[in-house]
């Protein structure tokens, strides 16, 4: 026969069932058990490790001598020196090849960002004739790999008098980069109110004095993503440089870097230096551009 308990006391058995359940309580939303918590900083930290080898490998490898890189032995730090940078600097071609690639980058990233924003904006504000068709071409051009369009992009600039020349060469990256960077910039006017464009419009502003004083400052983001991916494409490029360039005084970096890895008788040691030396303009544009790569990214992907 269970006891009666005074009016207002708790029963202990039903304190032990509430402090268990309080320490059996669900977790919130977003918040990790120790397990997960380690599972997770350990992917991360392997894949940090994954990213950066070979890249911290290479800029290792490049103050060895030649005959330790070769080496079938695994060292980190073997007298090193900077001998390599010296002979690829004052020895070779690099410094030809790394001004004209900085001159192609430089004018394929100009050039782009101005295509790429007026074609983006055109899309975004006003409705003409051919426009789904345009834009559908901008989409299909995506879908053709270089080794299909190298051929007639040659003979248009064998035709033109073009080859072996640097404006060959930022045309050909234009006709990569513009159509993607102007159907990613089209999304991110998307965003911006029409409004804005109106009240310009009420103040007095035509279309361009609307484009260019009203929506490109606050488009920053958006260009920031144009100017590096543009930049990227004429910086790494290899396949139209070795098509189109054909006297080493206008070998691009992607070009000339060949020479340095011949059939049977590769130069590590000047490869890894120059390689080393390659990832620093990329470095500086990812720098500048860096804070606005998430935001430009997302709002150019998500709006249709």
């Amino acid at each position: 026969m269970s006891a009666i308990l005074p009016s207002g006391a708790l029963d202990p058995a039903d304190t032990a069932g509430a402090t268990a359940s309080d320490r059996r309580r669900p977790r919130r939303r977003g918040e990790r058990s120790l397990l997960a918590s380690i599972v997770l900083h350990a992917t991360l930290l392997l894949a940090t490790f994954i990213a950066l080898f070979p890249v911290v490998w290479v800029a290792l490898s490049s103050l060895k001598p030649a005959n330790v890189i070769r080496s079938r032995e695994i060292e980190l730090f073997n007298s090193p020196s900077l001998d390599n940078y010296r002979q690829v600097l004052f020895e070779t071609s690099f410094p030809t090849w790394f001004l004209n690639s900085v001159i192609v980058a430089a004018f394929t990233m100009v050039i782009g960002i101005a295509m790429s924003a007026t074609a983006g904006y055109a899309l975004s504000r006003f409705n003409f004739p051919g426009k789904r068709g345009l834009m559908w071409t901008f989409l299909v051009t995506q879908m053709f790999p270089v080794a299909i369009l190298i051929v007639p992009i040659y003979l248009i600039m064998a035709n033109l008098g073009l080859i072996d020349t640097k404006a060959s060469l930022v045309i050909a990256y234009c006709t990569v980069a513009v159509p993607f960077c102007a159907w990613m910039l089209r999304g991110y006017f998307d965003t911006i109110p029409r409004e804005l464009d109106e009240a310009a419009a009420l103040d007095g502003l035509g279309p361009f004095g609307t484009f260019w004083r009203v929506i490109l400052p606050l488009a920053r983001p958006g260009l920031a993503v144009t100017a590096f991916y543009t930049f990227i494409t004429a910086w790494g490029e290899v396949a139209y440089a070795i098509a189109f360039m054909q006297t080493d005084s206008h070998l691009t970096l992607g070009a000339g870097l060949q020479q340095f890895v011949p059939q049977f008788n590769q130069r590590w040691e000047l490869l890894t230096p120059a390689a080393v030396m390659i990832m620093v303009p990329a470095a500086v544009v990812f720098f500048f551009a860096q804070k606005h790569l998430v935001a430009g990214l997302t709002a150019g992907g998500t709006k249709g």
